[in-house]
């Protein structure tokens, strides 16, 4: 069980910006790739990657539920700070560069044939392939990628212009050639920054507001465009015939669907009811209880759906109850030391999710990259010599969340919890317990998910036991977004994808310059010149066996600060499907691979549609008897807003 997102919307159209980077070397020749710290796996002549099936058929339909906890939509602009955007807009939009999904950090040519590195590292230069195209038939010319970096990092979400600062401008040197150039030192990650963004059509955006929220359909150059919406409902996306790029090699035997179509359900009961019945094909389970007891319905007993564990070899992931250090409350590391000390995970594991997950205790856990007990030579080294003071506890063995006795109430760490409190000054008065000016303490815990709950209950009743005035505070999806924009809450839920070559999203995730920037991912606040220093060693990293030891450094100097409470993890991926698609033989290392390199089997689908039992939706829409679960799904919805607003009114 995730209980979060694993990003906000802006997530979905900046996750392959900030995926990439790239080694500064002395690369005067253009290249077909880029990549970090090593050689590209495929050669300049490669004419698919390995894990697609180039003989894969085209056609069919493939539909799952908006995922990481998302409801509902408002938006067909993923890369403003407005409104909630549709998932799956990043499927209308190429870029120069795209990823290789079984290396850690390769791109390969795709707007862009070739690309070439100054040898200082200042500037990249790209040459753009002349039948690039939009899905309207214009040229995509050089025009188009300096007006996409140029709105970007001026109207675009705040995290571009943090991502893009160190990028001085964008000009193009003739209709076929982008140069972008840099300032500072830290220009490692540049080129392949640049290479991962989304490439708009100035003409098209000429009379239409960039920053704007809009329903209208955008003008891509991707492998789909979007076919028809019902807001909030759902969303589908049609595969382009005439797309520009099917045949270069990073595309041969991917995006194979005729349609995707994304569905978004107001509660996840009603979601999983809709999946039984049928309704999409897909779905990955976040929710331990609903794997282990709700996954043996009659369509799986029958084969019909198919349940599977695919093994996950990214870094896992970092989940937690984040704790916001700019409540004056919270800014003390040993109250947020107390506040992880009370939550028993060994009892939730047992009793909430039937064991199937491990403590998280690092920020790069499932990695290299993870700290693990005393620091290294190399790591004691670079702690001390940052220029910025490093607490002892950094410098010692790195931290570890406490075990507890799985009681639930384990006596021991409420009572060590209670001296932290003690000792930063929030003391118990006729069991209450109060700040120094005698006011009580009170905690919120921010959601939107009423699943989460049973997770959060057990959690607030420790707190209570240490005197804490601690409560649930559930809103709407709607609210729940503009609140963590404005930081709005004490604590809330949050998981940030860590890869396996990290770059610039750290400075979004934990930096001073993002613990004030409205609508950044910085949720705890953190603002501390040591992880600063850190961030740019990760950034300035000039090999793997570098990037790691200035990680694992960064690591120890986060846990030290008790910015979270950290959560669960699993090295693996549980998902769900109506038995109506077949795949390759490999899957790649370091994606699911679902979406761009499955393919609708045409033989199961004829299969499924000729056996009793709950019809699996096609591409013309909802079979009758699916209409049942959408008014069972609306009556669900009822109910769960109706409880909502008690909630709100008991509180």
């Amino acid at each position: 069980m995730t209980g979060a997102r694993a990003w906000r919307s802006i997530a979905g159209g900046a996750a392959l910006a900030l995926a990439l980077i790239v080694e500064p070397a002395a690369a005067t020749e253009g290249r077909h790739g880029l990549s970090a710290f090593g050689d590209l796996a495929y050669p300049a002549d490669f004419t698919h990657l390995s894990y697609a099936n180039p003989e894969a058929p085209k056609g069919g339909t493939f539909s799952l539920i908006g995922w990481g906890g998302v409801t509902t939509f408002n938006s067909l602009n993923n890369y403003i700070l407005k409104g909630d955007a549709a998932q799956g807009l990043e499927l209308l939009f190429d870029s120069l560069m795209a990823r290789a999904a079984d290396e850690p950090d390769a791109v390969y040519g795709l707007v862009a044939e070739s690309a070439e590195i100054a040898p200082d590292g200042k500037s990249v230069t790209f040459h753009l392939r002349p039948e690039a195209k939009f899905a309207d038939g214009t040229s995509l010319t050089a025009e188009d990628a300096v007006f996409s970096f140029d709105t970007l990092k001026t109207k675009g979400h705040p995290i571009f212009h943090q991502m893009l600062q160190d990028v001085v401008k964008a000009e193009a040197l003739d209709p076929a050639t982008v140069r972008y150039s840099f300032s500072g030192e830290l220009v490692r990650d540049l080129p392949l920054t640049v290479a991962a963004l989304p490439i708009f059509s100035k003409t098209y955006y000429a009379d239409r507001p960039f920053d704007e929220t809009t329903l209208d359909q955008p003008l891509g150059s991707g492998p789909y465009v979007v076919d028809q919406l019902a807001q909030g409902r759902s969303i589908v996306y049609r595969r382009d015939p005439n797309y520009w790029a099917k045949d270069l090699p990073v595309n041969r035997g991917r995006w194979n669907f005729d349609k995707i179509r994304y569905e978004y359900f107001r509660d996840r009961t009603a979601a999983m009811e809709a999946f039984k019945a049928g309704t999409y094909d897909f779905r990955e389970e976040f929710t331990s209880k609903v794997w282990a007891t709700e996954y043996d319905f009659p369509a799986i007993r029958a084969g019909k759906v198919r349940k599977e564990i695919l093994a996950d070899e990214t870094p896992s992931g970092t989940q937690g109850f984040f704790l916001n250090s700019r409540r004056e409350k919270l800014k003390d590391p040993r109250v947020r030391k107390a506040l992880d000390l009370a939550f028993d995970f060994e009892w939730t594991n047992r009793n909430l999710f039937y064991g199937l997950y491990d403590r998280t205790t690092s920020f790069f856990e499932n990695s290299p990259m993870e700290a693990v007990g005393e620091p290294s030579e190399a790591e004691r080294t670079l702690l001390t010599s940052l220029g910025a003071p490093v607490s002892d506890e950094a410098l010692g063995p790195a931290y570890l969340p406490a075990k507890s006795d799985g009681s639930g109430q384990d006596r021991n760490l409420l009572l060590q919890a209670g001296k932290f409190l003690d000792e930063a000054g929030l003391t118990v008065k006729n069991g209450v317990r109060v700040d120094a000016k005698g006011e009580p303490v009170t905690l919120e815990i921010l959601t939107f998910e009423p699943v989460f709950e049973r997770v959060m209950a057990p959690y607030v009743k420790n707190l209570k036991l240490l005197g804490i005035d601690a409560r649930i505070r559930m809103v709407d999806p709607a609210q729940y977004q503009q609140r963590l924009k404005d930081f709005d809450f004490d604590i809330t839920t949050q998981r940030y994808v860590m890869r396996n070559t990290p770059g610039v999203e750290l400075r979004s995730y934990f930096s001073s310059a993002a613990a004030e920037m409205d609508g950044s991912l910085n949720l705890a606040g953190t603002s501390d010149p040591a992880i600063d220093a850190l961030i740019e060693r990760v950034l300035s990293a000039k090999s793997r066996e570098e990037l790691e030891t200035a990680a694992r450094a960064l690591d120890r100097v986060l846990r030290a600060g008790h910015y979270w409470v950290p959560h669960w993890y699993k090295a693996s991926n549980n998902v769900a499907y109506w038995d109506k698609f077949s795949r390759p033989e490999t899957k790649p290392r370091f994606d699911r691979g679902i979406l761009d390199t499955w393919w609708y089997d045409e033989a199961k689908a004829a299969k499924l549609a000729n056996e009793a039992g709950p019809a699996p939706a096609d591409s013309t829409g909802r079979r009758p008897l699916l209409i049942l679960a959408a008014l069972m799904g609306l009556v669900l919805a009822v109910y769960f807003v109706a409880r909502l607003r008690r909630s709100a009114r008991t509180e």
